[in-house]
């Protein structure tokens, strides 16, 4: 199964979510490297962008050569500089924008941005329209199902934002005043799905293949995007495809194989980043992989205070494991 975006194809529909401070440039290579069918940046501010922030633009660089079409989130509240940050993030090689009205953290709703523009559907609206009307690549749109329960407003909105060129939408199955708590109510996001003629995608608490099936049953949707599960796991998209849609399986690394990976990562993290804030950066990944693997060593490996002391316990912990 593939959504068709133009000219590109999102396949199979098993998708990487954007996560502030986790799906950089090279967490996103390595979830290529095992399979997804579109990865997507971690959100980037549309007035930073314009301004010329390193560490903004630095958000929005793609990688053409992984293979996979790759998505660039942008947050702002006001038209023109959605627009203008559109424009610029295409023409740094982003095959697809994608339109934050999701993120619930009180400093991006406190500045009107995320969420909170599903408290104001008209001017949210002129945004969409304009970050459209700006660039010659597909645009999608991410959101909730509103902004509190007295408000369940996704379905309108997703029509609204069909009418004006959008071409694919995800839901995350809870409102803003949620926040993370409870659980994901997968079958409200069917509203959105049969709002609309576009493809939607599913999102929030997709941890394995069996919620992965859940979610899809009970929404209808055309596919899944997946966020917090698969911290530790790069692999868990390729994982879900292969049960779901029958893709080739991943080798999931163990022992050594493992040790070797997270490496990898970690040297990407460090080239990317440069030593000093990539040594710091890369802790929670580190974390993570430990958490996943219920590898050893973990308190030394995040607050290992050099490069070459890091890199030595990685070996030593995922090694330990195995031979447990």
């Amino acid at each position: 199964m593939k959504i068709a975006l133009d000219q590109l194809a999102i396949t199979p529909p098993v998708l990487l979510a954007p996560m502030a401070g986790i799906t950089d440039k090279p967490f996103r290579a390595l979830v290529a490297q095992f399979g997804a069918g579109l990865v997507v940046s971690e959100m980037v501010a549309s007035g930073e962008m314009i301004t010329a922030k390193p560490s903004v633009r630095a958000k929005a660089r793609t990688d053409m050569s992984i293979g996979l079409p790759s998505s660039v989130q942008l947050a702002g509240r006001e038209p023109e500089p959605m627009a203008e940050a559109a424009r610029l993030v295409a023409g740094m090689g982003a095959q697809i924008i994608d339109i934050n009205m999701g993120c619930p953290a009180k400093k991006v709703t406190g500045g009107a941005s995320g969420s909170a523009l599903m408290r104001t559907p008209d001017h949210a609206l002129r945004l969409i329209e304009a970050v459209v009307g700006a660039v010659d690549v597909p645009v999608t749109l991410k959101m909730r199902l509103g902004w509190c329960d007295q408000s369940h407003n996704a379905a309108d909105i997703a029509r609204r934002a069909e009418a004006a060129g959008v071409r694919m939408i995800v839901v995350h199955g809870r409102t803003r005043m949620q926040f993370y708590k409870g659980q994901a109510d997968w079958q409200a996001i069917a509203q959105v799905v049969d709002a609309v003629d576009i493809p939607v995608i599913a999102n929030g608490d997709i941890i394995d293949a069996r919620t992965a099936r859940h979610a899809l049953r009970q929404s209808g949707a055309a596919g899944v995007m997946v966020g917090r599960g698969i911290q530790g796991r790069p692999w868990l998209l390729a994982e879900i495809a292969h049960a779901i849609y029958g893709t080739p399986a991943p080798d999931i690394p163990k022992g050594e194989a493992l040790a070797d990976v997270v490496l990898t990562h970690y040297d990407e993290i460090l080239s990317f980043y440069g030593k000093e804030l990539g040594l710091r950066l890369a802790r929670k990944h580190l974390g993570w992989y430990c958490d996943a693997a219920h590898a050893p060593l973990r308190d030394q490996l995040v607050r290992a205070r050099t490069v070459e002391e890091t890199q030595a316990l990685i070996r030593a912990a995922f090694a330990q494991k195995v031979a447990a």
